[in-house]
């Protein structure tokens, strides 16, 4: 049986700036309009954050039960070690799933029932990114979903069930966070494509190999940084106080770029997602000043 650190581990809270980062830039959006409902935007983390441990879970569970977990550099893999079993994962997964759900079913009440629907195909697709027969993270997609689900549906999300509307700041806001969430995983795909090409897993860095992924990576940033300026277009100069994100991102750059294989780029996941979080913080802090 797995100790509580372990199911912590499992979790992977190193992940959770990736689902923080998206309600403080909506947030901010909103704030910024005066139409922050601070219930709603702390509901929507709750959403988020149960959203992004159900995944991580289910991603353990989904891998552990294919063998893909044997030979990790990464974290600790539940089933993968051996440390819990298959079906626990699975239930714990399902629980975070539930969590995400009866908070998102709050929003939707009171807001727009269409966000059910938002919110299903959300855990449909964070079921599906390593689960099912055709687990579409395996054939080079799991960037294009993480863009999209924790980019534009959970900023724009966020902006929305506050402000009820979807002012184009949060759009711009939405692609910066996206491209950065991207980023993260880029670099661990980055890092696992010996294991994963070993094992039949073609992430977007297995099929681009190992180079034109490293560039992938300079490419995400570049259009986090000129999404930042559609912010700074459509509401204050105040917005570039996000570019502190280049802080911790300096040294990630410097890493991928230099080359640097396996364990070497444990720092860039760590530095990045510092990163994500620090540009929607500046963002959040910048559009509620003004």
């Amino acid at each position: 049986m797995a100790t509580p650190e372990q199911w912590l581990e499992g979790a992977r809270p190193r992940t959770l700036p990736a689902a923080v980062a998206p309600v403080l830039a909506g947030t901010g959006v909103a704030a910024y309009f005066d139409e922050a409902v601070w219930w709603k935007a702390l509901t929507a983390l709750v959403v988020a954050l149960a959203l992004q441990v159900g995944v991580n879970y289910a991603n353990d569970y989904s891998d552990g039960i294919r063998g893909t977990d044997a030979e990790r550099v990464g974290p600790l893999r539940l089933v993968g070690s051996g440390a819990a079993t298959a079906s626990s994962v699975k239930e714990a997964a399902l629980i975070s799933f539930g969590v995400a759900a009866l908070f998102g079913l709050l929003l939707a009440i009171t807001t727009s029932w269409w966000l059910v629907l938002v919110g299903l195909v959300s855990i449909v697709a964070a079921w599906y990114y390593t689960g099912g027969r055709r687990p579409y993270g395996y054939r080079g997609l799991g960037e294009v979903m993480v863009f999209v689900f924790f980019g534009l549906v959970a900023v724009m999300g966020t902006t929305y069930v506050q402000a009820e509307s979807f002012p184009l700041a949060s759009f711009f806001a939405a692609v910066g966070i996206g491209a950065l969430a991207c980023a993260i995983l880029v670099a661990n795909n980055l890092r696992d494509i010996p294991t994963d090409r070993e094992v039949g897993k073609r992430t977007l860095a297995v099929v681009l190999g190992e180079q034109q992924t490293r560039y992938l990576y300079v490419f995400l940033v570049a259009i986090s940084m000129i999404a930042l300026l559609g912010v700074v277009m459509e509401t204050t100069w105040l917005a570039l106080l996000a570019l502190v994100f280049l802080l911790p991102l300096a040294p990630a750059l410097s890493i991928v770029l230099g080359g640097t294989t396996g364990r070497g780029l444990v720092p860039v996941l760590q530095r990045t997602g510092t990163a994500e979080l620090v540009y929607a913080a500046g963002l959040f802090v910048a559009l509620l000043i003004a």
